[in-house]
């Protein structure tokens, strides 16, 4: 009787990460519910305060104007929920309008407004032929991006917008701290497309409506919870 072949150790099973989708009034949450499901993690659409805390990522979306969205985010405590989750390095992501809400202040029609300031720079009008932005375009990222680990130089991601930031003025003199990741793409001229800013991820695309470069950015944001 010939000796029985030992059972190969199975490998432990990572726990399912939980994401909350903000809903805020403001954004696309069906759409980022299925994609980041469609990636593993576990979803809910909610503005409940503890939920969004007790969340392993929380994500932020945004559609429309900034001074809408900025008002909505007050009006349901978002500003407060994320700027406590950042102190605590518990991680964030936002999505267009979700991510131009991150700077200092948008500048839309005339109307300047006050952003979340948790970087510097403002959300002005894109100078280019054609606007708005709308369609698929690449863009230029680090080589040591954590986001867009994964993805070739051609990966196209969808973008929908007007607005973008055009300058990126955040200098970090301290060596002890590490300088965001900053990603750019080029619509009549070039603007920030994403930022990697340790526990803070946005993008100016929509990854949710990118197929399956959205999907491999979203699954990047997922390992790093």
């Amino acid at each position: 009787m010939s000796a029985a072949t030992p059972s190969r150790p199975s490998r432990p099973t990572r726990p399912t990460k939980k994401v909350v989708v903000f809903d805020y009034g403001f954004g696309n949450v069906r759409s980022a519910e299925r994609a980041l499901a469609r990636v593993g993690a576990e979803v809910e659409i909610t503005r409940d305060y503890d939920k969004a805390m007790d969340a392993d990522g929380l994500l932020v979306p945004g559609v429309g104007a900034f001074e809408a969205c900025m008002r909505g985010l007050k009006e349901v405590r978002g500003d407060w929920i994320i700027g406590r989750r950042l102190s605590g390095g518990r991680p964030v992501m936002g999505i267009c309008v979700g991510m131009q809400i991150l700077f200092e202040r948008g500048i839309e029609h005339g109307v300047e407004t006050e952003g979340l300031d948790e970087w510097p720079g403002t959300v002005e009008p894109l100078k280019a032929p054609i606007v708005p932005h709308m369609g698929w375009n690449t863009v230029d990222a680090p080589a040591d991006s954590q986001a867009f680990a994964g993805l070739d130089d051609d990966a196209r991601f969808y973008f929908v917008h007007s607005y973008a930031v055009r300058d990126w003025t955040l200098e970090v003199t301290n060596p002890l701290i590490r300088a965001p990741k900053v990603t750019w793409a080029t619509h009549g001229e070039p603007f920030v497309a994403a930022v990697e800013n340790g526990a803070l991820w946005a993008t100016q695309f929509h990854p949710e409506k990118s197929g399956d470069a959205g999907a491999q950015l979203l699954t990047n944001w997922i390992e790093t919870l």
